[in-house]
């Protein structure tokens, strides 16, 4: 269960929110994410950190740059998981 909570947590923040779904496109360089948003190299160095010691995203080194792919083995898991939560609206309260 940890493994989610540390997802979601990586997760929660918007602009690892918006990591995310560019990488949805397929394998970008550092230098690619570092284009889009205003931020400095460490920090989105801080960011991809997160996103992958949760293990979200895989991290390829060549020369002086690093390339970022989702690792769709986890995302699979992890949807079935958030998949599995149900909303019985309606139901009936147990706790009496």
């Amino acid at each position: 269960m940890n493994e989610y909570v540390n997802i979601f947590k990586a997760l929660g923040d918007a602009t690892r929110l918006e990591i995310v779904l560019m990488l949805t496109e397929g394998e970008k360089c550092a230098c690619k994410l570092l284009e889009r948003f205003e931020i400095t190299q460490p920090t989105l160095s801080h960011h991809m950190k997160i996103l992958s010691e949760c293990g979200l995203v895989n991290v390829r080194k060549e020369g002086k740059w690093s390339y970022y792919s989702l690792k769709c083995e986890v995302w699979k898991k992890f949807r079935s998981f958030v998949a599995e939560i149900e909303c019985k609206a309606g139901g009936s309260c147990s706790c009496k």
